[in-house]
């Protein structure tokens, strides 16, 4: 018995939560397959009456539950970008936990929303884009910053600088430049490659005057993207360091229906059995 869930890293505000299952409910009426919404951490720390009544479980707990009733094999879908460590190295752990007590349990991971080794797929750039031209109504060659949170992993950043390329080519003749920058990074010159941070690009003389869209590479609401969080901050007190700086910021990319097409790939591609970013075999069975 398979059991899909769609997975992502988890916040304490709500509206995370909400809309990844919106989502997954898209996606099961999309694929006809059941699709549950879960999250790596965080959610299930969120009160009941905030989520509609239904408290969130997160995917180590719901993965036991699941197994103790005759569920052989899960199949995860994540909701995230690209292979951050969540993906690569807590989530396999966790489920390790789970599978050490009821060791006929198989895990499939499906890959991330973005995979740079594949044949060129640009419906997530378009989505960007779309996101980008809402904003645009009225301003004359704005420029756009595509903005993530930041990561420790060089590959993480990767996706975020192979879609900001992509994006300067779909925006080429609308915006007068179209760069990236993250959040926050961690201290040391290990993670350099982060750079540049948002605030220091904000200040820079090319962007502190004029029209500035933030692209904001955020799946779903919360403590960063989300209203009077960490990016509306930084967006505020640069507008007061340089008052002729004026910033916008779109919506986020889970907050646009057209990121289900995308996991309807994902999720095919996971049901046919590749390509997949892990695998967890149960235990004791033949390599």
């Amino acid at each position: 018995m398979r059991k899909i869930l769609l997975v992502d890293n988890g916040s304490l505000r709500p509206q995370a939560t909400l809309n990844l299952r919106r989502l997954a409910h898209a996606l099961s009426q999309a694929t006809g397959e059941a699709v549950e919404a879960t999250s790596l951490l965080h959610s299930n720390k969120i009160s009941p009456e905030k989520l509609d009544g239904h408290k969130a479980v997160t995917l180590g707990p719901l993965a036991e539950r699941e197994a103790a009733r005759g569920v052989t094999e899960l199949l995860i879908l994540p909701f995230f970008f690209g292979p951050s460590q969540a993906l690569t190295h807590y989530l396999p752990e966790r489920l390790s936990e789970v599978q050490a007590s009821y060791p006929q349990l198989g895990v499939k991971v499906a890959l991330p929303l973005v995979d740079s080794q594949a044949p060129v797929d640009l419906r997530l750039v378009q989505l960007l884009a779309e996101n980008v031209r809402e904003r645009m109504a009225g301003l004359s060659q704005p420029k756009v910053v595509l903005v993530d949170h930041g990561s420790p992993l060089p590959e993480v950043t990767a996706v975020r600088n192979y879609l900001a390329g992509q994006l300067s080519v779909l925006l080429a003749d609308e915006a007068s430049c179209v760069t990236f920058a993250s959040m926050e990074r961690r201290q040391g010159d290990a993670y350099r490659f982060n750079e540049p941070l948002l605030v220091d690009l904000l200040a820079s003389p090319p962007m502190a005057h004029g029209d500035v869209i933030l692209s904001m590479l955020f799946l779903s609401p919360g403590r960063h993207a989300g209203e009077g969080g960490d990016i509306a901050e930084i967006c505020e007190q640069a507008m007061t360091r340089s008052p002729d700086l004026r910033v916008t910021t779109t919506r986020l990319v889970g907050e646009n229906d057209a990121i289900v097409d995308i996991l309807v790939t994902r999720l095919q591609q996971a049901l046919a059995g590749e390509p997949l970013l892990a695998e967890l075999a149960p235990f004791g069975a033949s390599s």
